[in-house]
């Protein structure tokens, strides 16, 4: 059993061991590779394990070995999954391993607006605070979370610990979702999502990227919002009109742009976004603690345990 894995040093930068991974044959192993790469690397690869790197149809019929490939993700929009299917390849990802590290970062960026304790403590160090008169100094309004109103759009497995988090805060919670009401705790209230952007003091974005949701963010919804509303976006770039935030933020209605993922990543260095006053960009790391990398690792060889033992799971193409 030959195993290729493309693109593994994201996910694995040296911290995570490939042992339990190799036990199911001949493993090789890249950091990185490009599109015309591919091929060539995984031309004997009965299994291919993908972080990023796209297996389109092309790849797919250049392959004849290959029974499955294991997308080192939850998302999985670098496959063809159509051609997989017509050729009866196996595709697994790995869904739910970075809920609690996602939500997570949703609150460091937003504790970072509230409070501003990345710019206070510079401020600290440059002695502002110390040429002061009085036993404190802020300059920049602080804001106090309880009472505030957190609009979720997407509540899946993240969305849902966001809310719980949110409530810990005493914040309100709505939420635009699929769900019926009925199956809906009773501190989520249901609304449509031009309510939610009317009635939201923070919006938070956890839905995925397809045709409806491309650029759902743009300059209409985002007049929906009432000014001084702070956007987040943990989930897609392709989620927001990049030019719209930025004219939004230049105009001060949005208080606050906090993402960790951008349309094109890396984004270039001229982004227009990125250097928009007020927008708080991370660089596509809420994934990436070591202990979701962990669990990712755990699932991905349980994955490829389970299709040996005709026994697949996280299937994405049944």
């Amino acid at each position: 059993m030959n195993i290729v894995a493309l693109d593994c040093f994201t996910v694995n930068p040296g911290d995570l061991s490939w042992e339990e991974i190799k036990q199911f044959g001949n493993l090789t192993i890249y950091q990185r590779s490009t599109p015309k790469e591919v091929i060539c690397r995984a031309k004997d690869a009965d299994i291919i394990l993908t972080n990023k790197v796209s297996i389109n149809r092309e790849v797919i019929a250049s392959l004849p070995n290959l029974k499955y490939i294991g997308e080192m993700a939850t998302g999985y929009n670098n496959i063809d999954i159509e051609a997989c299917k017509e050729r009866g390849i196996t595709v697994c990802n790995i869904p739910a391993y970075s809920t609690d590290s996602v939500a997570q970062m949703v609150f460091a960026h937003l504790l970072n607006i509230a409070m501003m304790p990345d710019y206070y403590s510079s401020e600290t160090r440059l002695g502002k605070w110390s040429s002061k008169k009085d036993f404190c100094y802020w300059d920049t309004p602080l804001m106090e979370l309880s009472n505030k109103t957190l609009g979720i759009v997407g509540l899946g497995n993240i969305g849902k610990k966001v809310a719980e988090i949110a409530h810990a805060f005493g914040m309100d919670v709505n939420a635009f979702t699929s769900k019926p009401s009925s199956l809906l705790p009773d501190n989520i209230r249901k609304t449509t999502l031009e309510g939610l952007f009317a009635t939201s003091d923070v919006v938070t974005l956890h839905c995925p990227l397809n045709d409806s949701t491309y650029k759902m963010i743009n300059a209409e919804t985002i007049a929906m919002m009432h000014q001084g509303t702070i956007l987040i976006n943990t989930g897609r770039g392709g989620l927001i009109d990049e030019d719209a935030v930025a004219n939004a933020l230049e105009s001060q209605h949005l208080r606050a742009y906090c993402a960790d993922v951008m349309t094109q990543e890396p984004p270039e260095a001229n982004n227009r976004l990125i250097k928009a006053p007020h927008a708080y960009i991370t660089p596509h790391i809420a994934w990436a603690t070591l202990e979701a990398r962990s669990r990712l690792m755990k699932i991905a060889v349980e994955n490829i345990r389970k299709y040996l033992e005709g026994k697949p799971q996280n299937i994405i193409n049944k």
